[in-house]
């Protein structure tokens, strides 16, 4: 097992991590650092933090060159990088063996399901499904599950395949320079006919689609609306008011998301 190796003493000792935060924390800033200082970083006493440097002093992991002057030693640097190593590969087995064992992803079962049943995860019409069919991400059922209903999928291995839409942007512009009046219509009706999901921001785009006959499936939170329903693979649409298209841009490009923009302005 992983804590019975000596490598991992670190972690059962609450000294040695104490003196792995006072090494880690007079590298940070030294050489000028006092021992005050350290001992209100570390939640500790003052005392306590003097005996532990007077010990590590001793030990040849620091060395002072003056009172508050303190310096980590090679010895010191090559004992952090041991055990830094150390808390990052139980870091690495807490992710990938332990948290990994226990995450559920919802899915809707696709047959009926038994638990324990070994199933693929898949997308199909934007929505999460499992089935015993093996896809190129695998789990097992947690619990007995009937066709339809929710039901946990554990120990998922692989990648769910899916696809992103490109969201068509559609700017229009502010009241004050003719807001919806000024609205190319036909090419706004055009660029609808093709998602099958719409989002607004600002009246001006609200009553622009409302000239099309068309209501917005999302008004508040449209934003947020719009990019999930893009990373689900639901061809999407927004019309924005022009003074909030710059900032849109920026969240699509921060969830890596292709878009296609359209200037409504009329000619």
């Amino acid at each position: 097992m992983i804590e019975d190796d000596p490598g991992y003493i670190i972690l059962h000792s609450k000294r040695n991590v104490t003196r792995f935060q006072i090494l880690v924390e007079i590298a940070e800033h030294q050489p000028a650092i006092r021992q005050q200082e350290i001992a209100v970083m570390l939640g500790v006493t003052p005392q306590a933090i003097s005996e532990y440097i007077r010990d590590l002093i001793d030990e040849g992991m620091i060395k002072a060159s003056g009172r508050g002057r303190y310096e980590v030693t090679r010895e010191g640097i090559e004992w952090i990088l041991q055990n830094a190593e150390t808390l990052e590969n139980f870091a690495k087995h807490v992710r990938h063996d332990i948290i990994h064992q226990i995450t559920v992803w919802t899915a809707i079962a696709d047959e009926d399901l038994k638990a324990g049943d070994r199933v693929g995860v898949y997308m199909k019409s934007s929505i999460l499904y499992a089935s015993r069919r093996q896809t190129s991400a695998n789990g097992e059922v947690a619990m007995d599950t009937p066709k339809g209903e929710e039901t946990g999928v554990i120990r998922l291995d692989g990648i769910i395949e899916h696809s992103e839409s490109i969201v068509q942007v559609c700017k229009v512009p502010r009241v004050e320079r003719g807001g919806s009046r000024s609205v190319d219509l036909d090419n706004l009706k055009e660029v609808i006919k093709t998602v099958s999901f719409v989002a607004c921001v600002g009246l001006e785009a609200w009553v622009s689609l409302k000239k099309i006959g068309r209501v917005p499936d999302l008004y508040f939170g449209s934003r947020e609306g719009a990019i999930d329903a893009a990373l689900h693979g639901i061809p999407s649409a927004i019309v924005i008011v022009d003074e909030f298209f710059t900032d849109f841009l920026r969240q699509l490009e921060q969830a890596e998301l292709s878009y296609e923009i359209h200037d409504l302005l009329s000619p």
